[in-house]
């Protein structure tokens, strides 16, 4: 096992300048999780250091909740540039960093921590990525789409919304299937999406219910379609949209990435609408990130290549 597959503790980051000592390359970026196991951060970055030639690497350390100021402080400590956060500890990164920027205090969650001058600052690079990504997937940029997200309550789905809300996209719609959860993303995303005087009989941000009559009632006036939910990941797993509902003008953006084709792809393909699945918001988010440390354009085919060899195994 090498060290980016190695995941490492907070017990070890009090005595990191020995374990530096015995890497070929110091470790000076990480992904803090729990769990942090799985994921995919460090065949994304270490390629990209590799290839610009920066002494670190990147490994993956296991921080329970209750540690994450803690950890944030070591990694301080041992001269990190920074780290990424993943759920839950982007919400526990809110509290911790010392400075956070305006997008990620209302996304409620930073994923992207650098260092600077002593001072921990925090960021998100999913909104920013989700961007870049469906410029690249459909050769289109998001503020001229009318959108609807699946699974708006979540974290994932509030940080979409305040993304699109950014963009001034053209139509929100947020589907969720317990209002209360998804009320607050409609009153933050409110203050962006003003009414446009436009003659048009369906109401520019609006939130519904996950019912086939709901949906049917709004998709006619939708263009993009984003799953932020976790459904898709398990066979098991209801249909997001019934494949009816989908028509040949609708993109499909679902931001699960195992399995590469969910249900809700497949029902896309089958309709004819172009669709697609969320490794490209995971390379984007991973690349502004990179250009977060170290101020300069990340080399993205090589952090592609190293994602999609890493998703071959």
């Amino acid at each position: 096992m090498n060290d980016s597959e190695k995941t490492f503790t907070v017990s070890d980051l009090k005595d990191w300048a020995t374990i530096n000592d015995q890497f070929d390359v110091p470790a000076l970026l990480s992904v803090f999780g729990n769990p942090v196991e799985h994921s995919l951060s460090p065949q994304l970055h270490n390629p990209a250091l590799n290839f610009c030639g920066i002494k670190s690497q990147y490994v993956k350390i296991k921080v329970p909740e209750a540690q994450f100021s803690e950890a944030l402080n070591l990694i301080k400590e041992n001269g990190f540039y920074g780290t990424n956060c993943t759920v839950p500890l982007k919400f526990e990164a809110i509290n911790a960093c010392d400075i956070v920027d305006d997008s990620a205090r209302r996304m409620g969650a930073v994923n992207t921590v650098r260092f600077e001058n002593g001072k921990s600052l925090g960021s998100n690079s999913d909104g920013p990525g989700l961007v870049r990504a469906i410029r690249e997937e459909f050769s289109i940029d998001l503020g001229d789409l009318r959108v609807m997200i699946l699974g708006a309550g979540g974290g994932a789905g509030r940080a979409v919304a305040i993304q699109c809300a950014i963009e001034e996209v053209e139509r929100l719609v947020l589907v969720n299937r317990t209002e209360e959860k998804v009320r607050p993303v409609y009153d933050e995303v409110a203050k962006d999406l003003k009414e446009k005087h436009i003659h048009s009989s369906s109401s520019r941000l609006k939130m519904t219910g996950w019912s086939k009559t709901e949906l049917e009632e709004e998709l006619g006036d939708i263009d993009l379609i984003i799953n932020a939910s976790s459904l898709g990941m398990k066979n098991s797993d209801p249909e997001l949209i019934p494949a009816g509902l989908l028509q040949p003008h609708h993109l499909v953006y679902d931001m699960v990435y195992s399995p590469r084709k969910t249900k809700l792809i497949r029902n896309a393909t089958s309709t004819g609408a172009r669709s697609a699945n969320g490794i490209s918001m995971l390379l984007h988010q991973g690349a502004i990130s990179f250009e977060t440390w170290f101020n300069r354009e990340a080399p993205i085919n090589e952090m592609r290549k190293g994602l999609n060899d890493a998703l071959k195994d």
